[in-house]
């Protein structure tokens, strides 16, 4: 059965959600669930393929178990995270172990949920990222380009890391060995190239992620 024939919630395009568990069964389960809802899915069963999928194709959103076969979903989140900020990534945790949902939320997950899946709450959760997403700029404007954070160098990335994480620009150039004057320099061309007017509209553009 084709997507077209399913009511799309965004309307211009159907958003894409991409599934990383290491179980067959949960990736067909959670992409049957969300195509009913509107949305474009692909899953991949371990790192690689993930890594390799995402190069082809951008996800708009991302389900990760906290265990992906021998693969940490944690290191996958934080990597996938470095590399898209603004891309909003949910944790599935098979045994509600906490230690591994608050290192998910502090590596940026935006939520995470212990099996049995509460489906509801995680499509609540998702349409509210993704709305987040679309309406991170007042008036109107473009919503969150990830080209703006690709353009991003990777010092670049490193400073806007440090502000998300409530760092003044004296720490910051403190722990990247440069003056608090180059990480002004640094934060300005960051919110520059991100559409951010202020440091709160900055910090607006990081959270949506």
């Amino acid at each position: 059965m084709g997507d077209e024939s399913f009511h799309h919630p965004f309307p211009g395009r159907e958003r894409l959600l991409h599934i990383v568990d290491a179980d067959p069964g949960t990736c067909e389960a959670l992409s049957v669930l969300f195509r009913l809802e509107g949305f474009q899915t692909m899953f991949s069963l371990d790192a690689a393929s993930f890594y390799a999928a995402i190069e082809r194709r951008r996800p708009d959103a991302v389900i990760i178990n906290l265990e992906v076969g021998h693969d940490d979903g944690i290191a996958l989140l934080r990597r996938f995270k470095a590399k898209r900020p603004a891309t909003p990534v949910f944790m599935l945790s098979n045994d509600g172990q906490v230690e591994g949902a608050v290192r998910a939320m502090k590596s940026g997950a935006a939520d995470v949920l212990t099996r049995p899946i509460d489906t509801e709450r995680l499509i609540r959760s998702l349409r509210e990222a993704l709305r987040l997403d679309a309406y991170a700029f007042p008036g109107g404007a473009r919503p969150i380009d990830v080209r703006g954070f690709a353009q991003l160098t990777p010092r670049e990335r490193e400073v806007l890391q440090l502000i998300a994480d409530g760092q003044s620009n004296k720490e910051a150039g403190r722990e990247l060995g440069i003056s608090p004057r180059t990480i002004e320099v640094d934060r300005a061309r960051v919110m520059e190239k991100l559409g951010a007017r202020n440091t709160a509209d900055l910090m607006r553009i990081v959270m949506a992620g």
